[in-house]
């Protein structure tokens, strides 16, 4: 038997809600609560899923969705 890595990738969404005068502010105001940790996409609901396998020989697979 041969072992092959599997790499699983998926979108998770989450909503969050902000006070902003704009467009620009608020995503300005999301991106500083997501980077000092107020905002945590956990766990979130998976919008999409995919994989992609790698043999042994270095050979890989497309991502494939599952």
């Amino acid at each position: 038997m041969k072992k092959y890595m599997i790499a699983i990738e998926e979108t998770v969404v989450e909503e969050f809600e902000v006070e902003a005068n704009n467009f620009d502010e608020a995503l300005n105001i999301a991106a500083k609560k997501y980077y000092d940790g107020e905002f945590v996409v956990s766990p979130g609901e998976v919008q999409f899923k995919q994989m992609s396998v790698a043999s042994p020989n270095s050979e890989y697979s497309d991502w494939i969705e599952f």
